[in-house]
């Protein structure tokens, strides 16, 4: 077995919940998220993050705006739909309770 494969897995197991998070503190650029996920040392890359955000949109979670920008073309900014903030909620319900598990799976010791 391969721990760095089970390393990479785990991450895109939370991938989709710290988008998400992020998005929900206000409006943000694709490249805004991919450098806060890359410094989280949440290993991400723009093939990755492009389709995700496409089906989160999709799934009614996510709406965009396009926004000029004075050095290119115009820029896609994210935000959450009332349906992503009630679904974050959720996430984040599920997210306190597997780190409650986990911590006291992984404490209790014999």
């Amino acid at each position: 077995m391969n721990l760095e494969n089970t390393q990479v897995q785990m991450r895109k197991g939370i991938l989709e919940y710290c988008i998400l998070h992020i998005i929900s503190r206000g409006e943000v650029y694709a490249s805004d998220m991919l450098e806060e996920l890359t410094s989280a040392k949440m290993i991400v890359v723009e093939g990755t993050l492009y389709p995700l955000l496409t089906r989160l949109k999709n799934a009614g979670l996510l709406e965009y705006k396009w926004v000029e920008s004075k050095s290119g073309p115009p820029r896609k900014y994210y935000t959450l739909t009332n349906m992503g903030k009630n679904f974050l909620d959720g996430l984040s319900n599920t997210w306190k309770d597997l780190v409650l598990s986990t911590q006291k799976i992984t404490n209790n010791s014999k």
